[in-house]
């Protein structure tokens, strides 16, 4: 409550009121600190990271501890097509192997004719229990021994193909042991051409002659008169 002194002149009292009226107006229109809202600092945006991001430096990085493992071939294929054809192979060979030594015996069952049993029976356990893992893991190191293990194998089975073949008695017809090395040749062609082409084994290249082969020219028409009289 404010109050003013009544023995004041009049004009006085007027103008105090006026001064009154005006530092409260002023008080007024000015904000306290109190009851104003200051805004907030902004903060530092974090880094967005996507999963594409995540994704991408995770496949590089498996391309890159995949390529160290394997930085002694030079690969041109892709090591996943190079597993999936060549373990089918490797399969394919056991059983076809062991199939043809089960038909042959069963022409002729008999103890001593088991021994066809042997061969087939040894190379389909090291085509599925050794070599197959081997070709099928998609390490570079690990399909290359898995091929040549592959390779080896179809060798001896191809010998012991033509050991049926030139032997004087046979009980069980030997075409079927000529079907069993067409298939040994096959499965040898295809792992050696897999060392080869998918740059698991370079072969040596040949010198160079010390002396030039001579050029036959052929004539392809030159000599020909074409023009119209």
């Amino acid at each position: 409550v404010i109050s003013f002194d009544n023995n004041l002149p009049r004009p006085k009292r007027n103008m105090k009121c006026i001064a009154t009226i005006a530092l409260y107006l002023s008080a007024i229109a000015t904000p306290s600190e109190a009851f104003t809202v200051t805004p907030p600092a902004c903060k530092a945006a974090a880094p967005i990271v996507s999963y594409r991001t995540v994704a991408s430096t995770s496949s590089t990085a498996t391309a890159d501890n995949r390529h160290k493992s394997s930085s002694r071939y030079a690969l041109p294929a892709d090591l996943d097509t190079v597993a999936l054809v060549a373990g089918q192979e490797n399969y394919g060979l056991a059983v076809v192997v062991v199939g043809e030594a089960l038909w042959s015996f069963f022409q002729a069952p008999s103890v001593s004719h088991a021994k066809v049993l042997v061969p087939a029976s040894v190379a389909a356990v090291v085509l599925a229990a050794v070599s197959g893992p081997m070709i099928t893991s998609g390490d570079a190191s690990s399909v290359a021994l898995g091929l040549e293990i592959a390779t080896g194998v179809s060798t001896l089975l191809g010998a012991s193909y033509v050991a049926r073949l030139v032997a004087p008695y046979s009980p069980s017809s030997k075409e079927i042991a000529f079907f069993g090395l067409l298939v040994a040749i096959a499965g040898f062609f295809s792992f050696s051409q897999n060392l080869v082409v998918d740059g698991f084994v370079t072969l040596p290249t040949l010198p160079s002659l010390p002396f030039s082969l001579p050029e036959i020219r052929l004539g392809l028409g030159e000599d020909i008169d074409t023009s119209i009289p």
